[in-house]
């Protein structure tokens, strides 16, 4: 199967950077700047003078300033310094400090600590805008005893992450070199120390040391390698992409929890066709979801299957850039899985139970929650009477709002008119107690806790 054509644009050209020695400042200003000139000495730095304060949260700007009258080091980090440097506009901004959990929750009342594992502090805004401030950690030594065999050693798999450090090392212990930029306020500068600005100027993702490392360390970070290529329209370096090929079995090991939401991403964020594609391409697929992998890998004997579903990946990606929101999690599950689940039950006269037997083992191997397993289910089975426009006692199922996506995205796929659809939605939300912006309740939030048996 031929790689499918994007189309892709060029890409914008970025800003000017520089790295300038600290400008003479008024006296008043001269000792804090030398002093913070001085905190970071012999850490490898570079400082890139460049003003991003355009594109920045007011909020969160807020917030980076409290801290830092209180007495402590404050950045912005990570995605929304990447994504401002690339011209895009962050979804959320993210504060590293050096203060600790307690400390920050003592200087704004609006704050709230989460986590157990390691604790972080969410400032509380209006309208549901949460700011995360996160105290500066590093990596925990890792030291092997002698008795313990080099296969016991050789498993790199991080398990505990929970020590704070300085900012140099909350920088070194992240994952990609892009995602670990912090952006001063006061001077206007990028704090770089893994030579994330450059990687940011070629466009191209580069891991922080070594790439085997890092993906053993944490199997997931093959998948945000994909998310951020796709989404962001980024080259891989070769000797990462190699290392991503080379490391994809250890994603078995990751936990399956968040395999399930990081697949939910790649489908979410407008590349659902550039993920998939990655994620095949790479062999990531063959361990997750091995029957779609090997649907698209015989792309004869499925009659075209392979870009039948890209299609499919293609109005997905579609539909979410045009309503500025992703679809509903079921909806994106069937799409994924519908047609190698068509040919699974083709031809079988229990299409319960061959559906059954093909979902179990991707419920059991990427955690699926069940009444996301049942509703693609459901949906699958209704589709074709819901194309010939009958919908029936389905249409009074909190189900039949996934479901016209779905019909929605495969009508786009094949080229073909949506009215029908449009019609059946706006009678399904003008129907009383119906609202045209809100999910059914059932289904709003996927991800969170399960409720005990019985509970009300």
């Amino acid at each position: 199967m031929s790689p499918p054509d994007d189309h892709i644009p060029a890409p914008p050209d970025l800003p000017s950077y520089t790295v300038e020695d600290a400008v003479e400042a008024p006296a008043p200003e001269k000792r804090r700047n030398r002093d913070a000139l001085e905190r970071h000495a012999g850490t490898g730095l570079v400082r890139h003078n460049v003003g991003l304060e355009e594109g920045i949260d007011p909020d969160a700007a807020k917030v980076v300033r409290r801290l830092e009258r209180g007495g402590h080091e404050a950045y912005l980090v990570g995605g929304c310094v990447r994504d401002l440097l690339l011209g895009g506009k962050p979804k959320d901004f993210d504060i590293a400090t050096s203060a600790r959990p307690e400390d920050v929750r003592s200087l704004f009342r609006n704050c709230r600590v989460i986590g157990r594992r390691f604790r972080l502090a969410h400032i509380l805004f209006g309208g549901g805008k949460v700011i995360e401030v996160a105290t500066f950690r590093r990596n925990p030594a890792m030291e092997a005893p002698e008795e313990e065999s080099s296969e016991v050693f050789d498993d790199l798999l991080i398990r505990s992450d929970n020590v704070f450090g300085e900012a140099h090392e909350d920088a070194l212990r992240r994952d990609f070199t892009m995602n670990a930029l912090f952006y001063d306020l006061d001077r206007h500068q990028v704090l770089d120390w893994c030579g994330g600005m450059q990687d940011v100027q070629h466009r191209t993702i580069h891991t922080i040391g070594e790439p085997i490392t890092r993906f053993r360390e944490d199997p997931i970070r093959i998948l945000r390698a994909i998310k951020f290529a796709a989404r962001l329209d980024l080259g891989i370096a070769p000797d990462v992409y190699d290392a991503m090929v080379s490391t994809r079995e250890d994603l078995a090991k990751a936990a399956r929890p968040r395999l399930f939401e990081e697949i939910l991403r790649l489908l979410r964020g407008g590349a659902a066709h550039r993920s998939m594609w990655l994620l095949w391409e790479t062999g990531a697929m063959s361990v997750m979801l091995p029957e779609l992998a090997a649907f698209l890998d015989d792309d004869e004997a499925t009659d075209g299957g392979g870009s039948r579903l890209f299609r499919t990946m293609d109005a997905i990606d579609s539909m979410t850039k045009a309503r500025g929101r992703p679809l509903d999690d079921i909806a994106l599950w069937t799409l994924l899985l519908k047609e190698p689940l068509d040919e699974a039950c083709d031809g079988e006269r229990d299409k319960i139970h061959a559906a059954s037997e093909f979902l179990d083992p991707v419920i059991e191997r990427v955690a699926v929650p069940r009444r996301i397993a049942d509703g693609v289910r459901r949906i699958v089975a209704i589709l074709p009477r819901l194309a010939a426009g009958k919908a029936g006692r389905f249409a009074r199922t909190d189900l039949i709002i996934p479901a016209l996506d779905v019909l929605e995205a495969e009508l786009l796929a094949n080229g073909r008119s949506t009215d029908a659809v449009h019609k059946m939605r706006a009678g399904h939300v003008a129907a009383p107690g119906r609202s045209a912006s809100s999910r059914p309740p059932a289904y709003r939030d996927v991800r969170g806790p399960r409720q005990r048996r019985g509970a009300e």
